[in-house]
């Protein structure tokens, strides 16, 4: 599978679908799009993680530096990790959690939760 990284909006929220493998050489392009959508004026960001298989720690730094961005603006970054995805259950949901990262991220099951403003997050 390749990798890509397709947008989108759910009502106020710009929806970026990311899909393959986040390593080394594929998260430039998630870094470009982040910040991409941002320069247009969206400060309500969902990232949906669903169809990655695999992650690695540039991966990771991505998603870090995309939390630190939007909350320097003010806005708001939610990220959607099935428990069940990309196959064989959520391998980014996986490696957050053992890194102790997944706690900074407003964590939603799916693209409904994401973009509804009365859900609470999975995490703190």
């Amino acid at each position: 599978m390749a990798f890509s990284v397709t947008g989108g909006e759910q009502g106020e929220w710009a929806v970026l679908r990311v899909a393959g493998e986040l390593d080394l050489m594929t998260s430039p392009l998630l870094r470009q799009r982040v910040h991409d959508a941002v320069a247009e004026g969206h400060h309500s960001l969902v990232v949906d993680l669903s169809d990655v298989f695999f992650c690695d720690s540039s991966g990771v730094g991505v998603l870090i530096a995309a939390r630190r961005l939007i909350r320097s603006c003010q806005g708001r970054l939610r990220l959607i990790l099935p428990d069940r995805g990309a196959e064989d259950g959520s391998h980014v949901n996986r490696v957050l959690g053992a890194l102790g990262v997944r706690r900074l991220f407003d964590v939603r099951p799916d693209l409904e939760a994401a973009t509804a403003d009365d859900a609470g997050p999975l995490s703190a």
